[in-house]
């Protein structure tokens, strides 16, 4: 017997690398992973606490309502209200177990085996993995710094025109590069696939971690699209396993009946914790952690030129960064062997960016702030020792 076509997708290196720190940690090694997305502050803490007496009341967990709790659901239409100044029917809204329950059911709900669903690339490699294990053909669109790694409605009109469209996924801010897409050009792509009935997905779930830059929701521009968010990001929140979705009218009842299907129900206790998200203690918790995402940010930015590294994407929001190792590549010949010499011969783990962009990420690496600044710090200092060491030394004439 042999495993399904459909399984044979690229795993996430980032795991991988996860891996390896933790052995090293386990022999006594000093390690600063500025690897995954995962803030260090963890849950604002009026969520811990609620967790807390929700576990120390032997509270019954049972299903819930496949699309989560009302009182959920309710704080997620009033966060839109506060937010974004949009109304949103609490009936559109449907709690997911993380972001990716979210991708997979809508994913599922939108389309068919052999639709074509374009996205940009670099970006985040789940998308493209479970498009693919879904029979979903996957349309890239080689968005680079000439497109500030965002897609344009002359690349989806060149694909449409090629073999058709039948989605786009948007992310903004962007895994893995931080950029953002502003009002203007969010209504000019929403425009377009309205005009060529292409659902738009719109990956929300850096919202609330950017850098001066608004954060547009495709909730306030037409409410045909589906938007993803999560709990994970500025929430620092990502064990919890718990996202949400707000739904165009026309995919409410196939996502209610796939999620009752395929998982049942989000977590129970995380749902119940979770209304203590929207609290002003909570969302004034995230927003302090916002600030030393920029102060890690700055960090890296301040230090760009001693690193030597190329091309550095904006980086508006989320929290990585994501650059060309310039140089670094004659050293080294590509990202992955650079990250494997100084995971191990420095201590500091990045990601090569072979996850986010099959053909040029070879030359492309991560570096994640979630951390903080003092890990980021050490990591940078880490970086331009272990260069300085591996420099070519000047010939003498």
């Amino acid at each position: 017997m042999l495993p399904s076509k459909r399984s044979q997708v690229p795993g996430f290196e980032v795991m991988s690398i996860l891996g390896r720190i933790d052995a090293m940690r386990a022999e006594g090694r000093d390690v600063v992973s500025l690897t995954a997305g995962e803030p260090g502050s963890g849950a604002p803490v009026g969520v811990n606490q609620a967790a807390a007496q929700i576990h120390a009341n032997n509270t019954v967990l049972n299903y819930t309502a496949a699309m989560g709790i009302m009182p959920l659901r309710e704080a997620i239409a009033e966060h839109y209200r506060r937010w974004y100044g949009v109304s949103v029917p609490v009936e559109r809204i449907a709690v997911t177990t993380g972001s990716s329950g979210a991708f997979m059911l809508s994913f599922l709900a939108a389309f068919d085996p052999g639709d074509r669903v374009a996205l940009a690339r670099p970006g985040y490699p789940a998308y493209r993995n479970i498009l693919t294990a879904l029979g979903i053909e996957v349309v890239d669109l080689d968005c680079g710094p000439a497109e500030r790694f965002q897609p344009t409605v002359a690349q989806l009109e060149a694909q449409r025109r090629s073999g058709g469209l039948a989605g786009v996924i948007l992310a903004s801010p962007a895994n893995p590069t931080g950029t953002m897409i502003d009002r203007e050009k969010l209504t000019t792509l929403y425009g377009w696939c309205a005009e060529h009935e292409v659902q738009l997905v719109s990956d929300e779930i850096y919202h609330g971690i950017s850098f001066g830059a608004e954060n547009v929701s495709a909730s306030e521009i037409d409410a045909r699209a589906v938007v993803i968010s999560s709990f994970s990001k500025y929430w620092g929140m990502p064990g919890w396993r718990l996202g949400w979705m707000v739904l165009p009218e026309h995919l409410v009842d196939p996502v209610s009946r796939l999620a009752g299907n395929v998982a049942l129900c989000p977590p129970h206790a995380t749902q119940l914790a979770a209304v203590e998200a929207f609290t002003p203690e909570s969302l004034s918790f995230a927003a302090g952690q916002v600030h030393g995402y920029a102060a890690a940010r700055q960090v890296v930015l301040s230090q760009l030129s001693d690193l030597g590294w190329g091309e550095v994407a904006p980086a508006d929001g989320a929290f990585y960064v994501y650059a060309h190792l310039g140089a670094q590549l004659d050293r080294f010949g590509n990202s992955t062997a650079y990250c494997q010499a100084l995971l191990e011969e420095a201590g500091v783990a990045i990601v090569p960016g072979t996850d986010f962009d099959p053909v040029a990420g070879a030359q492309w690496v991560r570096l994640s702030l979630a951390p903080g600044e003092p890990a980021v710090a050490e990591g940078i200092r880490r970086i331009l020792q272990f260069q300085q060491g591996h420099a070519q030394p000047e010939r003498i004439s």
